[in-house]
């Protein structure tokens, strides 16, 4: 019983604490293929694309709130490529010969856009990474380096690193 009584007491005293506390508006990131790659996004399957789209977002909005970093910011991505290590569904079906587990290469992504910060002063968005070589893919899954690519963007942006040399 006693164990009840110290979490609603805890539970009281930390709504009372949160209520009328000002938080910081997370960033709004939204995230969209560029028309030119659009193309190419059809031969990977649109579904992927679109889930690797959602992930990536899902992503970066993590980063940004666990680094309490750009807050109020507006973070408009495009994702001008988009590499797989292993082939997609859509390419296995579309190419019987491919190999789910065998069939290896280099993935990554590329991203280019604009952050808006909560002053209204907006920043340029250049990031691309692909793995240097093929045995770093090794071991890979279909997205790993794509999802290496978005987390090392989310990183450079909550450091204030807008575009990659």
């Amino acid at each position: 019983m006693r164990s009840i009584a110290k979490i609603a007491f805890i539970a009281g005293a930390l709504s009372l604490a949160t209520t009328g506390a000002a938080f910081a508006e997370p960033a709004a990131v939204n995230i969209v293929l560029s028309p030119e790659f659009a193309k190419t996004a059809e031969k990977l399957g649109e579904r992927e694309v679109q889930d690797q789209l959602e992930d990536f977002t899902r992503q970066i909005e993590r980063t940004l709130t666990r680094r309490n970093a750009l807050d109020g910011a507006e973070i408009n991505l495009v994702v001008t490529d988009l590499q797989p290590n292993r082939p997609t569904f859509k390419q296995l079906t579309d190419r019987p010969g491919l190999d789910a587990m065998r069939s290896l290469s280099i993935g990554g992504a590329a991203f280019e856009g604009t952050v808006t910060l909560a002053d209204g002063t907006t920043q340029e968005v250049k990031y691309r990474y692909y793995s240097p070589t093929i045995m770093d893919s090794v071991g890979s899954t279909v997205w790993t380096d794509a999802w290496r690519a978005s987390n090392r963007l989310a990183n450079n942006l909550a450091r204030g690193q807008y575009v990659s040399r």
